[in-house]
């Protein structure tokens, strides 16, 4: 049975994400290209899970209308995209990239869920 293994991240829209991540950056020497990375290492693979600021106009969090969303860390997408369908779960999207494979849902006070296993390498980690 497909399972989530953690957190991924926090994704939240501020007014100027640049300034944010350099915020993060000075006050606690955290950052990374999608925000402040805090590495991992696990008996599957390394990874990370991230604080990552969005501009606050971006429709990634769409349909959601809540200013922020979370990735959950999954082990079997195929599998938790069957499992949560046949539940009546709508899935909003699905998407691979080299890093991994990706699914979207919401959950029932329309906060947007994105499903994440990793596929290879976590990419551009950054030691904290």
């Amino acid at each position: 049975m497909a399972r989530v293994t953690g957190l991924g991240g926090v994704f939240y829209k501020v007014a100027d994400p640049e300034k944010t991540r350099a915020w993060y950056e000075e006050h606690f020497s955290i950052g990374g290209e999608w925000g402040a990375m805090f590495p991992f290492k696990s008996d599957d693979a390394d990874g990370f899970a991230l604080l990552s600021p969005f501009k606050a106009g971006s429709d990634y969090f769409d349909p959601s209308t809540l200013p922020f969303m979370i990735n959950l860390r999954v082990d079997d997408l195929d599998g938790m995209v069957a499992d949560l369908s046949a539940k009546g779960i709508e899935i909003l999207g699905r998407q691979d990239e080299d890093y991994g494979r990706f699914a979207w849902i919401l959950d029932p006070d329309g906060l947007k869920v994105e499903l994440w296993q990793q596929k290879g390498p976590a990419p551009n980690e950054q030691q904290v």
